[in-house]
């Protein structure tokens, strides 16, 4: 009987024992399968990764490669006007030529709307010149004054200069109070009745004009005013 007894015993811990390496076995199975599903989904996560990555860069060179074309075309098209400008200048006949007090002449070339260039010529060489752009401009040429005025007219006439800084009383009723600024660079405010400012003509390393209704007035650099009726 304790024979028969232990057979049995023996029986149900081998059973056991199966059962138990059967499970482990399972789990074993289970942990890899889940370990490669990991694996996959972070190589999926990376190839998706790479992709948009790859998207990315992708995406960023069109945007990128229009906006550096646009701005080359932008500067090609500025050189291209500054090109056609000069060309315009250098190629085109004056719109006028007017003698000057000095014996010189100003040939006066149209650039654009409000805007001229004069060129004082004398013998055939070119002793200065001066643009008037969407404002007047003037020059003084060793004591002879010149305005050039937005619209294309020339004034000019010979002496009458101030030294500034100062306040001077100008043609016409005006009156200039000239004021250093810095290095060649002066402000005449123009006022008229009871000091009031009319205008103001300021010069920046080169001569200034302006006309004040029918007075011409010329700022030089150096801080000579002077006008004209």
């Amino acid at each position: 009987m304790s024979s028969s007894v232990t057979v049995r015993t023996t029986r149900r811990r081998t059973l056991r024992v199966a059962a138990a390496a059967l499970v482990a076995a399972a789990g074993l199975t289970l942990t890899a399968c889940s370990g490669s599903d990991a694996a996959g989904g972070t190589k999926a996560a990376a190839q998706t990764d790479t992709r948009v990555a790859s998207a990315g860069e992708q995406g960023a060179e069109p945007q990128a490669g229009p906006a550096a074309k646009a701005d080359a075309k932008a500067g090609a098209a500025g050189k291209q006007s500054g090109g056609s400008h000069a060309g315009t200048a250098k190629g085109a006949s004056p719109v006028r030529t007017q003698p000057l007090p000095d014996g010189s002449k100003a040939e006066v070339y149209k650039l654009g709307d409000l805007h001229y260039r004069a060129k004082i010529v004398n013998k055939g060489s070119v002793l200065a010149t001066f643009e008037a752009n969407q404002r007047d401009a003037g020059l003084d040429a060793n004591d002879m004054f010149v305005v050039l005025t937005m619209g294309g007219e020339v004034h000019s006439w010979m002496g009458g200069g101030h030294q500034g800084p100062g306040t001077f009383k100008l043609a016409g009723g005006w009156t200039a109070k000239v004021t250093k600024l810095g290095e060649l660079r002066y402000r005449a405010q123009i006022l008229g009745r009871e000091g009031a400012v009319y205008g103001t003509v300021e010069t920046n390393g080169h001569d200034a004009g302006l006309d004040a209704n029918g007075v011409y007035i010329v700022l030089s650099s150096g801080g000579v005013i002077s006008a004209h009726q």
